[in-house]
C-alpha cells in the first residue's frame, strides 16, 4: 500500500514535471529541476529538456547549457549538504532507496576519485547520491565543478543532439535505451581509466 502511494507520488511528480515543459516560462522550470534534481529532486531533468529541445530545435543546445549549468550549480549544493548537513541527512539516507546508490558512489570516489563525478554524469546512480558523496567526503571542490560540468554538459548536450537528429521518434528511443546508454557510457570511462593508469 505504502509503496503504491510512493509510486503514484512518482509518477504524478513525473506528469507534473512533463507539464512544465510545455509553458510559457519553461526555461526557469528547467532551470529549477535541473537544480533540485542535483540535490534532492526525484525526477531527472531530461524529462523536460527532451520535449523543449523537440518543441524548439533552434534553442536545443541552449537549453542543454541552461541545464547544464543548473545541474552543476544545484550539484554545488548537493556537495554542501553533503560537506555541513550530512549528519542530519544520514538518518534518512539509511532508511531510503538512495543508502546502496549511495555506498556505490563512495566505492567510486575511493577507486577512481575524480573520475567518478564525471562518470556520475552518465550513471543510472542519481546525480545528486554523487553530489553528497562528494561533499561528505570532502572531495576537492575545483575537480568536483570540472567533472560536473563535462558529465552532466556531456548528457544533456547528447539529449539535445539526438534530440535534433531523431526529432519526434527520440522520446521512445531514449525511454527504452536511456539506461543502456549510461551504462555502456560507463563502460567506454572505465576502459579509459584502465588505459590511461
Amino acid at each position: 500500500m505504502i509503496l503504491k502511494k510512493i509510486s503514484d507520488l512518482l509518477n504524478n511528480t513525473y506528469q507534473k514535471t512533463l507539464e512544465l515543459s510545455k509553458h510559457r516560462h519553461a526555461s526557469k522550470y528547467l532551470f529549477g529541476v535541473s537544480f533540485a534534481e542535483s540535490s534532492f529532486f526525484p525526477i531527472p531533468p531530461d524529462v523536460m529538456l527532451m520535449p523543449m529541445c523537440l518543441a524548439k530545435p533552434a534553442k536545443a543546445y541552449w537549453y542543454a547549457f541552461l541545464t547544464t549549468l543548473s545541474s552543476v550549480l544545484g550539484g554545488l549544493f548537493g556537495y554542501l549538504i553533503g560537506k555541513f548537513a550530512f549528519d542530519v541527512i544520514e538518518p534518512y539516507l539509511i532508511n531510503s532507496k538512495y543508502v546502496e546508490p549511495y555506498n556505490q558512489a563512495v566505492a567510486w570516489f575511493g577507486e577512481w576519485g575524480f573520475w567518478a563525478i564525471l562518470i556520475a554524469g552518465f550513471s543510472p546512480i542519481p546525480y545528486k547520491v554523487f553530489t553528497i558523496a562528494a561533499g561528505s567526503l570532502n572531495m576537492l571542490l575545483l575537480p568536483f565543478i570540472i567533472g560536473s560540468i563535462i558529465g552532466r554538459g556531456g548528457r544533456f548536450f547528447l539529449v539535445a543532439f539526438l534530440t535534433k537528429i531523431f526529432d519526434k521518434d527520440i522520446d521512445a528511443i531514449i525511454k527504452k535505451l536511456i539506461e543502456k546508454i549510461g551504462y555502456v557510457i560507463i563502460v567506454v570511462f572505465l576502459l579509459i581509466l584502465f588505459v590511461v593508469n
